[in-house]
């Protein structure tokens, strides 16, 4: 099995910038195109900028939610403070992650790497544990050696 941890994580807050994913789940070629689009739009309109403006450390979340049965993506950050262009304040609750690590050449191509890991092999097989539900988030964390690091951290209960 892939390399991941299981970590006690305290409840934490990211403020994003979001947008519905109409694409079917099923569709990942829609699903990445949307996102990529987003994060072009949001990168050259200024909005990811200002959230990292207010943000408390320099990591950018990469938000998956589903909300009133609508699949949301979001740019986001951790923070106290708010900004008009911000959609969603986001409640990662107080428990057990699985965390994924990893290395990738961009930040998209990170966020696709472990949320593919962590979606594609860990939570399959995962035997003592389960996602169910709730956002999850690829964390970019920074760069060292050229590369992108971070993390995917998906909230888990104990099976």
């Amino acid at each position: 099995m892939t390399n991941y941890t299981l970590e006690e994580k305290e409840s934490f807050t990211v403020l994003g910038i979001g947008t519905e994913l109409k694409s079917s789940y099923t569709d990942y070629a829609g699903i990445a195109k949307e996102k990529a689009d987003f994060w072009t739009e949001v990168t050259q309109d200024g909005g990811l900028d200002k959230l990292k403006a207010v943000a408390t450390n320099d990591y950018i979340f990469v938000v998956n939610e589903a909300v009133n049965n609508k699949m949301m993506h979001y740019a986001g950050v951790m923070t106290e403070a708010s900004l008009p262009e911000a959609s969603r304040v986001i409640q990662f609750p107080k428990g057990e992650y699985l965390v994924v690590k990893g290395e990738a050449e961009t930040d998209e191509a990170l966020s696709n790497m472990v949320t593919g890991i962590a979606f594609g092999q860990v939570l399959p097989e995962a035997k003592d544990f389960a996602y169910v539900g709730g956002p999850n988030t690829s964390v970019i964390m920074g760069q060292r050696n050229g590369l992108v690091f971070g993390e995917m951290w998906i909230p888990v209960v104990r099976k």
